[in-house]
């Protein structure tokens, strides 16, 4: 052969001559002749092999010129011929590489045939892959057709025939056919014609669809082998980006790549070329769109997850990126190092460096939990929550990341607060502390460890020498030193030096012992020169002693052995004996360390109880701080919130249950979210209980319910209702065994507390909402244990009893039948009217609550409860009659009372007040309890029996009559609009009547207790008792409550009451009375508004409270009228007490959803609050102010009221309202519009300026309107400030020189003339105090040629009088305010 094939750069240079020896195409084949062509080269590969390429190359080039042109058949014949080329080659070329015999020539043929054929499949791929993509997106589903289902069912052969062509040239390129080539150097136009080929199809959107895996995955092979056998690593790391930033859903796809051609091919360094590409990207290329900075970051994300361990050593060419402003590059980035924590760089096994990578990442992490972005914030606070769910963060940082985390709560963005919730809920569930116990009851452990510590510092201090280091260390240090001494010592001395001797000889000790200690001492200050000598001398003076036997033959050595033995002891007797008296050497090691290692654990225990106690109060902080988040809007956070309680829950975290009851009223949310997350929270924490038998299971249950009602209020223990109605309602196997516990409990037969029998009690009652039988037949149970002989023992009980049994009512069920009761005779309510009545004479303070739910049940179950409770009344009253007769003991809070009753003989006789305010309470709860059965259960019990009735006569009616009849009534009826309204209004007058002449008739019980009611509520000072008078007051208001007549009689000494009494609760109770009065007689109490107001500025803050919330609830049910009182509201936004301040602010969140009803107030709050009588601060002024301004969001309401605000100025009496005017005007949101509107009035306000109070904060209107205005209002704007500045600074001057007055007099005219409205009356002109009649001062007409129209807006037209005060709303009674013009206070 003496051609080569030369890929080339396009198809088309296959037909051009080329250089010498190159193979060109000859024939270019007609698409008609094509499948004869194809047959032949099917003729040839099957005889030749595939070598018949090498003859048959032009038929395959002729395909994909005429591609578009040519059939499917011939295509798909095609693409077939070529893989079978390609695997024959495969197939065959292995023996030949082997093969010694394997000429020149014939590794030319296989080369050609490789590349010629590798070459067609390629293209031809590539080509077939463009065709299907563009045929996807032509044919949109739903077109059908034979064209359309030829082109379909193409497609999907070339989708299964993928996998097909990749598999072939993986067989071929795994082969070491690079030998086939002239110095194994693989031609790069060769691997470019395959990796274009991979990367083609890697373009197509379909690839990283699960559908696809198979393709994708011989793609990265194949790619693989490229990279690692073919030289492709810097092409591949450079494709790697171009794809990211062309494609975005290829970021998965690529980190797989990356990682199996790192790992299973061991290109390593692949990762290490891609990264440097990504770390290379400038950030503000990253920020544009477009740039593929989502593809990037999800790559690094993924890539993160992959391999971790191999991205550690090129983290450093990414860390850019954090300080990039491309958001999402940081995520990644931090997403990097966060799974490099938890799988590289986590547990003890870490070496130094490891450890300074680790604390290097955790400090980057930490420095974006405050990132600028929300977004990075988030992701990062999961990349910590992932971290400490894999246990990998060390102790030491728990502290200050619990900081961080909740002081993420605050964030402004809702993600980021949900994510430091989750954070905090993993702390907890993987603490390595204990949470159980709270900050307070680890205290007083670390007070006492902190102390014995201390101690044991002390003490290891008293013990430890002053040198620490060994005597033998010391004399290996000195020793070179002293042998230097020693030698110039033995040298012969002169006369002088012997003289220096004998003078320090006298100085010398007397015995051996002494100068041992003496010596030894010498050598441990560094004196050597005196230890020698003393050595020296001492043999001389102590020859016989055997510490300096050494030295009876004087040489260096001698000499320093035994100054070496005196300084460091020996082992022998009389040595142990020396070193008593030598100086104290260092303690022995085993002391030492045995010390040391005490006070290591007793550090250690001191600051693991310190980080607890941290941690304990961080948990704290957080619990109280998400507990106040179940109340958010946010349905999200609130489920993250209402999860959190759970985990604390279910670790049993000190204070955990606060957060549990809190979430308890979420049952009743509207939001099904809501509710959902709250009932399956319950239905986890107490409804699923662990035990190994039903009976354990059973007791789990019933402790932690329990748990929760004991000291529970009474609004949490009707929460609670609904999901123990729930789990009582369904079909669980628990159901009858915990029925079973709750009795045992109740009845006693398990020994238990009082306040567990009172939960069992009630959780018996909860069940009888879902089946009543549970408590109907044990009625005689509960009446035997709870309201039996015993009942006086315990009210509490005997009061949940009877709340548990009013759960059978039909009050509590809806029933459509006949209504359930009991008749009057039932021992039930023997039980009950015996322990009411001798309660009455008992100072009981749990009675009252026992005697209103058993009233309630007596008109709840009974038959004829109103004669039961006459009766009831009577023994009550008679026995109180017989306690005063027999002269019972006083008690020390009792007061005098008249002998009121009729029966009394003495009337000095003394009666317990107590008892008495019993017997009060006991009349009150029975009238309105009477009320309330008349209008509903009577009411009801009407009503159903006449729709019985009606039902009855229309079966016995014929169907012709009937029909007849109910035509001529319904369109009679319909006429008059009197459908279905006569009956009931018959029904509905019938009680009325009842109410107002028979139940306080004279020979109605409830009428005799009347007049004692009205004389100790007169009568404060003749009964001073607080309890009697609390019970008088209450049970007056509801006799009130029965009959108009008696309300309109006494409504005045109920005011009285609320006005005068120095009792907070009597006042607070007559706000209650007052506002149920307001809603059944509005037109009685409507003359008393004020009264009502004027308790929002009580002295006692529950007064307050009730007030507000009371007002509340009349004014936004539209029982009250709203006017200007509701300034007194607006005072309360500043209240002292938070929980009032809040319900204010409550108070006007609900009203701003009415229509105009706060845009409508503001103008005569404004003015009440300005008022100088009430004496408001400036700053109280303006807080009020800016959050009622905060509901104006309505352009044209601010132009209104800039109009309102203006013209206020005229009326004004004083420079405080000037300046409260001005104030408002500023706290508006102005706009264009406002502006023309103040700059319209300037007359109103002009001659105001000279006060700062005025001037500072119209300047500041103008500094408003300037921020991001366009060109033509800054020019405004800028037009206004110049005015303002220049009428101001004209008045000071004005101040400064009286001399111009008469020019200031003529010149300022114009400020004092105002247009007149036609609609105001605001425009006359101030009085003086000189006496000038009003003609005076009235201010002149302007004479403008064009008057223009006033601006009225249809919520003006609508309520308009609302916000100007009418004749009637005017004070009777006012003080005189004198007004003087400022002039006027000039001259004077």
């Amino acid at each position: 052969m003496s051609w080569d094939f030369v890929l080339p750069v396009s198809l088309g240079d296959l037909v051009k001559t080329g250089g010498i020896n190159q193979y060109v195409v000859q024939d270019v084949v007609s698409p008609k002749q094509l499948p004869s062509h194809l047959n032949s080269l099917k003729a040839a590969l099957r005889s030749q092999g595939p070598l018949c390429i090498l003859e048959h190359f032009d038929t395959g080039y002729s395909v994909l010129q005429h591609f578009n042109n040519v059939d499917l058949s011939v295509k798909e014949d095609t693409l077939e011929l070529l893989v079978q080329v390609v695997s024959g080659l495969s197939v065959s070329l292995p023996s030949l590489l082997l093969s010694s015999s394997f000429s020149a020539a014939d590794r030319k043929q296989q080369l050609n045939a490789v590349k010629m054929s590798v070459f067609l499949l390629c293209k031809l791929t590539e080509i077939l892959e463009s065709d299907s993509y563009r045929q996807s997106i032509v044919m949109g589903p739903g077109k059908t057709g034979k064209k359309g289902k030829a082109s379909g069912d193409g497609l999907q052969q070339w989708d299964s025939e993928r996998e097909t062509v990749l598999q072939a040239l993986v067989q071929l390129l795994q082969l070491d056919i690079r030998s086939l080539w002239s110095l194994s150097l693989v031609e790069e136009e060769f691997i470019s014609c395959v990796t274009c080929c991979c990367y083609k199809l890697l373009e197509n959107p379909a690839i990283s669809h699960v559908k696809s895996k198979p393709t994708r995955d011989a793609i990265i092979h194949l790619l693989g082998l490229l990279i690692k056998k073919y030289g492709h690593l810097l092409g591949a790391s450079v494709k790697v980006i171009q794809l990211l930033q062309h494609f975005e859903q290829l970021s998965s796809v690529c980190a797989q790549a990356v990682f199996v051609w790192s790992t299973e091919y061991g290109v390593r360094s692949i990762i290490g070329e891609v990264l440097r590409e990504i770390g290379q990207k400038p950030s503000e290329e990253l920020v544009r769109e477009g740039s593929g900075v989502k593809a990037f970051s999800s790559f690094l994300s993924e890539l993160g997850a992959l391999v971790p361990e191999l991205i550690i050593p090129n983290i450093s060419v990414l860390i850019t990126h954090l300080e990039g402003e491309s958001p999402s590059m940081r995520v990644a980035v931090c997403e990097v190092l966060g799974e490099a924590l938890v799988r590289v760089l986590c547990g003890d096994g870490l070496d130094e460096a490891g450890k300074a990578d680790r604390d290097r990442f955790f400090d980057t992490l930490q420095e974006h939990m405050h990132d600028t972005h929300s977004h990075v914030r988030t992701r990062v606070i999961q990349v910590y929550t992932r971290i400490i769910n894999s246990k990998a963060l060390p102790l030491c940082r728990y502290s200050e990341l619990m900081g961080l985390a909740v002081g993420r709560l605050m964030d402004k963005s809702i993600n980021v607060v949900k994510s430091a919730i989750q954070l905090l809920a993993a702390f907890i569930a993987h603490n390595p502390y204990s949470c159980k116990l709270s900050s307070a009851d680890l205290k007083k452990p670390l007070e006492k460890e902190t102390v014995k510590l201390l101690e044991m510092t002390e003490k290891l201090k008293g013990k430890t020498p002053v040198a620490m280091i060994r005597a033998s260390e010391l004399w290996t240090a000195m020793e070179p030193e002293l042998q230097v001494i020693v030698r110039a010592e033995l040298e012969p001395t002169s006369e002088g030096e012997k003289e220096e001797h004998a003078e320090e000889e006298e100085d010398e000790a007397k015995d051996d012992r002494a100068t041992a200690v003496q010596i030894a001492q010498y050598l441990r200050v560094n004196k050597y020169r005196n230890a020698v000598r003393l050595c020296i001398k001492a043999h001389n003076r102590f020859p016989e002693s055997e510490m300096f036997s050494l030295l009876s033959t004087l040489t260096p050595e001698t000499l320093m052995d035994t100054l070496a033995q005196l300084f460091k002891g020996t082992d022998d007797e009389d040595t142990s004996e020396l070193s008593e008296n030598l100086p104290q050497t260092p303690q022995k090691e085993g002391e030492k360390e045995c010390g040391d290692s005490e006070l290591k654990k007793q550090e250690m225990l001191v600051q693991y109880l310190k980080d607890t106690e941290s941690f304990a109060l961080q948990v704290e902080r957080s619990i109280a701080v998400i507990n106040t988040m179940l109340y958010w809007k946010t349905t999200t956070v609130v489920q993250e919130a209402v999860q959190f309680c759970v985990t604390v829950c279910e670790f049993k975290v000190a204070n955990s249950l606060s957060g549990v009851r809190r979430m308890l009223p979420l049952v009743w949310s509207t939001d099904a979210a809501i509710k959902d997350a709250v009932v399956q929270a319950y239905r986890r924490l107490y409804l699923n209980p662990q035990g190994d038998t039903t009976r354990a299971k059973a007791q789990t249950l019933v402790d932690s319910l329990s748990e929760l009602i004991v000291d529970a209020s009474l609004g949490t223990i009707q929460c609670l209702e609904e999901i123990v109605q729930e789990f009582f309602g369904s079909s669980s196997s628990l159901q009858s065994t915990v029925v079973q516990v709750l009795w045992e409990r109740f009845t006693g037969k398990r020994e238990t507390s009082g306040l567990y029998r009172r939960a069992a009690v009630l959780l018996l009652g909860m069940a009888a909402r879902a089946e009543r039988e549970v408590v109907l037949s044990n009625l005689d149970t509960l009446c035997l244990v709870a309201l039996g002989e015993k009942v006086a023992e315990d009210f509490l009980l005997a009061r949940d009893t009877v709340i548990t049994i009013s759960n059978i009512t039909d009050h509590m069920r809806q029933s459509k039948g006949a209504p359930f009761r009991l008749s009057k005779e039932h021992q039930l309510f023997t039980y009950i009217t015996q322990a009411i009545a001798e309660g009455v004479v008992k100072e009981d303070p749990h009675w009252q609550s026992f005697m209103e739910q058993a009233v309630r049940l007596l008109y709840f179950l009974a038959e004829s409860p109103d004669q039961l409770c006459a009766s009831l009344l009577k023994r009550s009253a008679h026995l109180l009659l017989d306690q005063i007769i027999e002269g019972g003991e006083v008690s020390k809070d009792t007061g005098q009372s008249e002998g009121s009753s009729q029966d009394s003989d003495d009337q000095n006789q003394q009666v317990n007040c107590v008892c008495l305010a019993q017997l009060l309470a006991l009349c009150g709860c029975v009238a309105f309890w009477q009320l309330s059965h008349l209008e509903r259960s009577v009411s009801t019990e009407l009503r159903r029996r006449r729709g019985e009735t009606e039902e009855r006569e229309e079966k016995e009616k014929g169907p012709s009559n009937k029909a007849k009849q109910v035509a001529s009534e319904s369109a009679m009826e319909e006429e008059l609009g009197l459908v279905g309204a006569s009956a009931e209004d018959t029904e509905a007058e019938l009680i009325r009547k009842i109410c107002e002449t028979e139940l306080l008739a004279g020979e109605n019980l409830l009428s005799a207790f009347l007049p004692l009611l009205v004389k100790v509520c007169s009568s404060p000072g003749r009964y001073p008792h607080p309890q009697l008078t609390t019970a008088a007051c209450l049970a007056l208001s509801q006799y009130m409550m029965l009959s108009p007549s008696v309300c309109e009689e006494h409504i005045r000494l109920l005011f009285t009451v609320l006005e005068r009494s120095p009792l907070p609760v009597v006042r607070a109770n007559a706000i209650i009375a007052l506002g149920d009065l307001t809603v059944r007689f509005p037109n009685i109490l409507e003359p008393w508004t004020q009264n009502l107001y004027a308790r929002l500025s009580d002295d006692v803050p529950s007064v307050r409270q009730t007030a507000v919330t009371v007002l509340t609830q009349l004014v936004l049910k539209d029982v009250l009228k709203v006017k200007g009182q509701v300034s007194e509201v607006a005072m309360l936004l500043i209240d002292p007490q938070p929980h009032i301040a809040s319900l204010a602010l409550n108070f006007f969140n609900e009203l701003a959803t009415k229509d105009n009803a706060i845009y409508n107030l503001l103008p005569d709050i404004i003015s009440r609050l300005s008022d100088p009588e009430r004496g408001i601060s400036p700053e109280d002024f303006n807080a009020i102010m800016r959050q009622l301004f905060s509901y104006i969001t309505k352009e044209r309401q601010t132009e209104s009221l800039v109009e309102k605000l203006c013209q206020r100025f005229r009326t004004a009496k004083t420079e405080r309202q000037w300046c409260d005017l001005a104030v408002s005007l500023s706290l508006l949101s102005m706009c264009e519009r406002g502006l023309k509107r103040l700059q319209e009035c300037w007359e109103c306000y002009s001659d105001k300026l000279t006060e700062p109070g005025v001037y500072q904060p119209l300047l500041a209107i103008t500094a408003k309107l300037r921020r991001g205005a366009k060109p033509q209002l800054k020019t405004q704007v800028d037009e206004f400030e110049k005015r303002l500045t220049a009428v101001h600074t004209r008045g000071l001057e004005n101040v400064e020189s009286p001399e111009m007055g008469g020019e200031n007099q003529t010149g300022g005219g114009s400020g004092e003339k105002t247009a007149t409205r036609g609609r105001s009356k605001r425009g006359q002109a101030k009085p003086s105090v000189s006496g000038c009649s009003d003609e005076d001062l009235v201010t002149p007409k302007t004479n403008r040629k064009s008057k223009k129209p006033a601006i009225v807006f249809s919520s003006d037209e609508e309520h308009e009088e609302d916000a100007v005060m009418a004749e009637s709303e005017t004070p009777k009674v006012t003080t005189p305010i004198a007004r003087t013009t400022r002039r006027t206070r000039l001259r004077h």
